[in-house]
């Protein structure tokens, strides 16, 4: 009896992989497999993409030998990032080189992935010259590729008609955090029943009626590019950029599969990298990008203005700092003094360095001269504490230009930047006016004060 157990475990199995290998060998999308630079496995929609007469024109010869040279060092940096099982690069138009020497442009995705008991890396080839052509010819300007069409060395699952689970591979179980279930308690189950929660893009509960995968098996289309999310049993949650399809499309009864990549860590990244590209990585505030930006917006608005007042701040004999004391103890300086900032503005104010010494401050809401004033004196005192840096006891003195915005306001913000800059110079010490303040009363005019 143990034995039968077993020979049908060992029969399903061979089965199941033959469905997964059939899935890749039909595919129109190439899949390529390379380990150590040498290509070691191709499909035959690969072996069609590079116009080679088979599998063996390709296998054992180096990858660089099918890449375009322009293309070659963009490729090798993005598998060099991937360094886990599983990791995944986003995808990346490039070029290749058929046996001929032409070269077809397409987009890959590659995984660093196990193969034969070792890591290799898996790639999806998906060729654009049809597409290509097709822009040229029809200017379908309106159709852009967002996605690999399929992702079949990720997470791959088929679905019946009936919404029950056909097969799953290794890389699903692994995703949806289903690794220890054997598949006997997997296979024949509708979504449903495992342990996770589905998510749609804003993290809301997403019914299983209501995935991609219910509209493919409903009306045969094909979707791409789809980003859900699972809550899994053991507390993860697991961001994925999925696809669907039929598998047999001239079939109404034909079961879909859904191939999905995990993008946890890259939207995190993503997130990170924006936040980088707006924020100043010495002090943390918004860089001059992002407060220019929040300036136009609120120059660009009809009603009340979200901004009434912009301060341009100057750090007095800073260069001095830099010259005498080295650049470690300048930035040090810098970092506390946009410190205070923070602490002496309201949290909805926002405040921004330019660059170097020099800060730009955002004040929100409508704004009285006399608490303008005092905030200026406030500034200007918190500025004024000695700040001990590695054993120096510094004293900085600021110089500050204020110019107020108007409802209606036509300046652009390169020109408000350009008053509040002014009114900082005429504010800039002056035999004993050290650290004094200037005020512009009007747009196009600065004024001391």
């Amino acid at each position: 009896m143990g034995e039968d157990k077993v020979a049908a475990a060992v029969d399903a199995a061979e089965q199941l992989a033959e469905r997964y290998r059939s899935l890749v060998e039909h595919t129109p999308d190439g899949i390529c497999v390379h380990e150590r630079g040498v290509v070691v496995y191709v499909n035959p929609a690969t072996v069609r993409l590079l116009h080679a007469e088979s599998a063996e024109d390709i296998i054992g010869k180096p990858l660089t030998q099918f890449v375009h040279p322009d293309s070659i060092p963009g490729m090798l940096d993005r598998i060099s990032h991937l360094n886990t099982k599983g990791a995944a690069s986003v995808p990346t138009e490039m070029q290749l080189v058929r046996v001929d020497g032409a070269a077809i442009p397409v987009e890959t995705v590659s995984v660093l992935t196990a193969w034969h008991d070792h890591l290799a890396y898996q790639v999806v080839i998906h060729d654009l010259t049809a597409q290509r052509h097709a822009e040229a010819a029809q200017h379908l300007a309106e159709q852009h590729f967002t996605s690999v069409v399929s992702q079949l060395e990720e997470g791959v699952v088929v679905i019946d008609p009936e919404g029950r689970i056909e097969s799953i591979n290794p890389a699903a179980k692994r995703i949806l955090g289903t690794e220890h279930t054997d598949d006997a308690d997997i296979l024949g189950q509708v979504i449903q029943s495992l342990p996770l929660v589905l998510l749609d893009a804003n993290a809301q509960p997403l019914p299983p009626t209501r995935h991609p995968i219910a509209r493919t098996l409903a009306t045969g289309e094909t979707i791409t590019g789809y980003v859900f999310g699972v809550d899994r049993a053991d507390g993860q949650r697991r961001w994925l950029s999925g696809s669907s399809r039929l598998l047999n499309p001239d079939d109404p009864r034909s079961s879909a599969v859904s191939s999905f990549a995990d993008i946890t860590e890259f939207r995190a990244s993503r997130r990170q990298l924006e936040y980088q590209a707006t924020h100043d990585s010495l002090t943390g505030l918004a860089n001059r990008s992002l407060v220019l930006s929040q300036l136009a917006a609120a120059l660009a608005t009809s009603e009340d203005l979200p901004v009434s007042t912009v301060l341009f701040i100057d750090l007095d004999g800073f260069k001095a700092i830099n010259d005498t004391l080295g650049h470690a103890i300048g930035d040090t300086v810098l970092q506390i003094v946009a410190q205070r900032l923070q602490r002496a503005l309201r949290s909805d104010d926002i405040v921004g360095r330019l660059g170097g010494d020099e800060f730009l401050v955002l004040l929100s809401g409508r704004t009285r001269r006399v608490d303008i004033d005092a905030l200026v004196s406030r500034l200007r005192a918190s500025m004024a504490e000695p700040i001990i840096a590695r054993g120096h006891r510094i004293e900085v003195n600021a110089s500050i230009g204020v110019t107020p915005l108007t409802v209606g306001d036509r300046r652009t913000p390169e020109a408000v930047l350009h008053d509040a800059d002014l009114a900082m110079y005429r504010a800039k010490p002056s035999g004993h006016r050290e650290g004094s303040v200037s005020q512009s009363r009007r747009p196009n005019s600065t004024h001391a004060s």
